[in-house]
């Protein structure tokens, strides 16, 4: 039996709502990773979610998109 070879992370565009736990994005500091459950504001206009630095994971931040904006995302595999 030929052991499953493992699935990579994709790469996906979605709405900021649509993104989940463990999700990871890239800036130009480096790799984020979603660590809360986005939440809106500003009459639904405004989206945003606590994420934190992969490299140091005692940096965390808000990070904020339009609730109309499409992100890429890369998801494990699922």
């Amino acid at each position: 039996m030929k052991p499953r070879p493992e699935k990579k992370p994709s790469l996906h565009h979605i709405l900021p709502m649509e993104l989940q736990v463990g999700d990871r994005l890239a800036d130009e500091t480096g790799e984020w990773e979603v660590i809360g459950r986005p939440y809106m504001s500003a009459g639904g206009k405004n989206a945003h979610v606590r994420v934190r630095w992969v490299d140091k994971p005692t940096v965390s931040e808000v990070w904020t998109w339009g609730a109309h904006e499409r992100i890429s995302v890369k998801r494990g595999g699922n």
